[in-house]
């Protein structure tokens, strides 16, 4: 076989075999020639950064043109979309707060430098999210900011129902033209994936993390069973329909690309062309996806809510059922409201753990604990942020094709 059909086979099959083959590779890659590893590193950056690029600009347009475009009689489904994201998001805190009471955990703390600057309380994460809704749209979509994104794609589509019908066609245009740009991107999965394995294990293995391994057991396992159980529950219960063959499907295709770039922000593309693929209602997907990668944050939840128990467990605070529930609501709304901050979920540590009483020098060695196993912890919480996504956009949009025919 030749080297151009080898490369148009490669890049013409199944994506999810090829990202497969491509995280077997970077192993291999790792274990065998950890030089080069390194250097394979490039190709996952440049993966990353191109999702993260193309984001922005993707989202814009297409809440525009779906909006400008709308067909009489069509409406897009957001109230029952954000009511779904907010259950899972308190569901997975009380989850996290079960799985601290049954798994208590201890953790090692020593003085460590960790120069983040986390939000003073939860009038600032609100205030930070009040702003986010009226920035610069150029300012927007540069900084990545998908709530003040949405908010421009929204006012645009709702002006551009009354332009001229050559108006609304060109709008169209321009967002099926980023949708193909998008779809190269995400063909280019397979390499960018193989260069963050092999890069990362390269870089860090696994071996940093031998000495954390409960505190990643209780987070890991809270993530999977909200994965696995919590949210086919909820599913379940809003359509009455199996949830697996679309949970599974989720994971399977949006979940291993989340696990490997860790941005949320950088997967919406991958949602997105994941929702059309299953035939889900534009309208709704167009909106929720991007929205869901601000608000549906019950992996972030759970980080929270884990890692702040168990500095109460190693201080050996007692910590009530009431006092329990209220910090799954405080972790919940935080994680929601301050999805944009540089460090995510960890940031908000210190805020949680002021309802313990808990200095600040302390909670930020319990933020430098959550750095050190951050390459898997984050990992995990991004798969099932992102993964959920398109679980409950689904759930409302009538489970849409679940094989994705």
């Amino acid at each position: 076989m030749s080297g151009e059909a080898l490369t148009e086979k490669f890049f013409g099959g199944n994506l999810i075999l090829r990202i497969a083959v491509g995280i077997v590779l970077g192993v291999i890659l790792a274990l065998v020639w950890p030089d080069a590893a390194r250097a394979a590193m490039l190709l996952g950056k440049l993966f990353v950064q191109a999702l993260k690029a193309v984001a922005p600009v993707l989202v814009l347009v297409l809440v525009a043109s779906a909006l400008a475009n709308q067909k009489p009689g069509t409406h897009a489904q957001l109230r029952p979309i954000v009511v779904l994201y907010l259950v899972g998001t308190l569901s997975a805190a009380f989850l996290a707060v079960t799985m601290s009471a049954l798994f208590p955990t201890t953790l090692i703390l020593a003085v460590t430098d960790v120069s983040v600057n986390p939000p003073q309380g939860i009038g600032e994460v609100f205030n930070n999210l009040l702003f986010k809704l009226v920035d610069n749209p150029v300012s927007a979509v540069m900084n990545g900011n998908f709530i003040g994104i949405l908010v421009w794609g929204v006012a645009l589509g709702l002006a551009m129902r009354h332009a001229a019908d050559a108006s609304r066609a060109m709008l169209f245009d321009i967002s099926h033209s980023v949708t193909l740009i998008v779809r190269a991107v995400i063909h280019m999965a397979p390499l960018g994936i193989f260069g963050l394995v092999a890069g990362n294990l390269a870089e860090f293995g696994f071996a940093a993390l031998q000495g954390y391994a409960q505190i990643l057991t209780v987070l890991v396992g809270s993530m999977v069973i909200m994965a696995l159980l919590v949210n086919p529950l909820i599913v379940w219960i809003k359509t009455r329909k199996n949830p697996y063959p679309i949970v599974f499907m989720a994971l399977r295709e949006s979940g291993v690309t989340a696990f490997f770039t860790r941005s949320s922000a950088a997967n919406i593309p991958v949602n997105l062309a994941l929702c059309e693929k299953m035939k889900l209602d534009e309208n709704t997907y167009s909106v929720s996806i991007p929205l869901g990668a601000t608000i549906n944050m019950g992996g972030a939840a759970i980080t929270i809510t884990v890692l702040t128990l168990a500095a109460t467990h190693t201080l050996g605070i007692e910590v009530d059922l009431a006092t329990a529930l209220l910090l799954s609501v405080v972790a919940a709304l935080s994680a929601c409201g301050a999805s944009g901050v540089a460090g995510g979920s960890l940031l908000l540590i210190p805020l949680s753990c002021g309802l313990f009483g808990i200095s600040n020098d302390i909670a930020m060695q319990v933020v430098a604990v959550g750095f050190v196993i951050s390459v898997l912890q984050d990992s995990a919480e991004t798969a099932l942020n992102s993964s959920t996504d398109v679980v409950f956009t689904a759930a409302v949009s009538g489970m849409g094709d679940s094989a994705g025919n």
